[in-house]
Formats: structure tokens, sequence, C-alpha cells
């Protein structure tokens, strides 16, 4: 029986691929995350997406307390089933009239997980539509078991680290997937999706939070470290998340900055 997700909405994800729009957050919940994220980045002087990466939510728990939530933890067990890890965290924020953009690509480019079977719950902390630059999908394209080409483009407004781009792509075929502020989409990390440049007067910042199920594997580097969610954990894949002391302590910062190095050296390593 599901739990949170209508059999509409689950029927839609096995069309397609990804669910949209699902609502997570009320108005004060996600009204107090975006106040947290400004106060963040105007203390640190950078955008929290330049700094904290693979890992953003180690320095943070109110982080942790919006990927722990039940209520999205209902949403991933309806979609993996019981046995549940969040092995990443990212933001993807676009400030007003921003050039900076996402190239189609599929997130299981550089995961290194076996199988490559992870899903993304992307939190809309402000308005994210057609104008903001709100995501976009192939539809139905994470079907098989096909991870395609991708040319490193480096390019300069990119928000991918290495501009990983799928050439190609007919966008006749893609779909947007609007959300309000407290509204998640879902997409599997196999769908090829994008986003274009933010034209709107507001910024466009959502949260991307990873998840998996405790079977799959992570191939990259060993001790690979993970929130568990919910369920069991019988092999031991994945080692728990140090949970930060207060916000920012330098031990968390530190473990954050690590593990984007261990993770990066990884991809390095293989191409």
């Amino acid at each position: 029986m599901l739990k949170f997700l209508s059999d509409e909405q689950l029927s839609n994800w096995k069309r397609d691929g990804a669910v949209w729009p699902i609502d997570l957050l009320t108005t004060a919940e996600v009204n107090d995350l975006a106040q947290r994220l400004e106060i963040l980045e105007a203390s640190i002087g950078v955008e929290a997406q330049s700094k904290f990466r693979i890992k953003a939510h180690l320095p943070f728990p109110w982080l942790w307390d919006l990927i722990r939530n039940p209520r999205l933890a209902d949403i991933i067990e309806d979609l993996l089933g019981p046995n549940i890890v969040c092995w990443g965290s990212s933001f993807f924020t676009k400030k007003p009239h921003d050039p900076r953009f996402v190239s189609w690509h599929q997130d299981s480019t550089y995961y290194g997980l076996e199988p490559p079977e992870s899903i993304t719950a992307w939190v809309a902390f402000t308005p994210a539509n057609a104008l903001s630059g709100c995501m976009r999908i192939i539809p139905g394209s994470y079907k098989g078991d096909a991870i395609l080409p991708h040319e490193e483009t480096f390019g300069k407004n990119n928000l991918l680290s290495r501009g990983q781009t799928i050439l190609g792509i007919d966008e006749s075929a893609a779909v947007e997937m609007p959300l309000q502020p407290g509204q998640i989409s879902v997409h599997h990390n196999k769908t090829i999706h994008s986003s274009r440049p933010n034209k709107a007067d507001w910024p466009r910042v959502g949260f991307a939070i990873h998840f998996t199920t405790t079977d799959v594997h992570q191939t990259q580097f060993a001790n690979p470290l993970a929130i568990h969610i919910r369920g069991d954990d019988p092999e031991g894949n994945w080692i728990e998340d140090p949970y930060p002391e207060y916000e920012l302590s330098p031990a968390s910062v530190k473990a954050c900055e690590d593990y984007c190095k261990r993770y990066r050296s990884a991809i390095a390593a293989r191409i």
C-alpha cells in the first residue's frame, strides 16, 4: 500500500521516470529554509553551492531535518521500498536574470553506483517555472540500462562541474517540471534532464537530495557515507554520515570538504 503518493503519481513515475509536483512543505517551513540559506550565504559571502558540494547537508542540522522529514521518507519509500539511504545532496541556485544553466545529462554518469539506481528529490525553496529556469526532462528516458555518452564541455555558465552534456537531444520531446515553493519533483538518475537560465526577477533556489536503496554499492571508493533513512542495511554497504555538533562546526565543514575531494578524485581516476 502506498504511504504518500497516489496510484496516478506512481503510474506517472513508471511512465516518465519522474513525478511532480508533490506537496511536501508548508509555507512556513519552506520560508524558514529559504531564510536560513539567505542568512548563510550573507555570512560566508558566496553561494552555498560553490562551497558545499556532494554532501551539502553535513554542516547543517536544518538540512538534516529536511532530508529526514517523515513525509519525504514516505514518498521515497513509495518509489524505492523500505530500505533507504540518502547518500548526497547539493544546492542548485540561479540568481535573478542569471545566464547559468544545466545541460542535458543523466545524473548517473559519475555517481559510481552499482547498479546505477538512485533517485533525486528536488525541493523548491523559491518558484521554479519556465521563466526562472525549472527542470526539464525527456519522459521515459530512464528506461533500460544505458548511460549515454556525455561530452565534457566545462562551459562557463554550466552549473554541472564538468559541463557533462548529452548531444543531439530532441528538445521537442522535453517536458517542464514547474514547482511552487515547498513542492518537490522526484526523478530517476537515468532520466535525461536539464534547465534553462533564470530570466525571472527572483532567484531560483532548489535543494537536490539523492536517495538509493541499501543494497546499492558505491564502486568508486571504499567506506561510502550516507544517512540511513529507513529499513535495514544488512550488508553494511553504507557508513553513517557524521551529524554536525552545531551549524558550520569545523569538523562538519571538513567532513563535507574531505568527502567532496574523495568523490572528485575518484571521478578523475575513472576518466
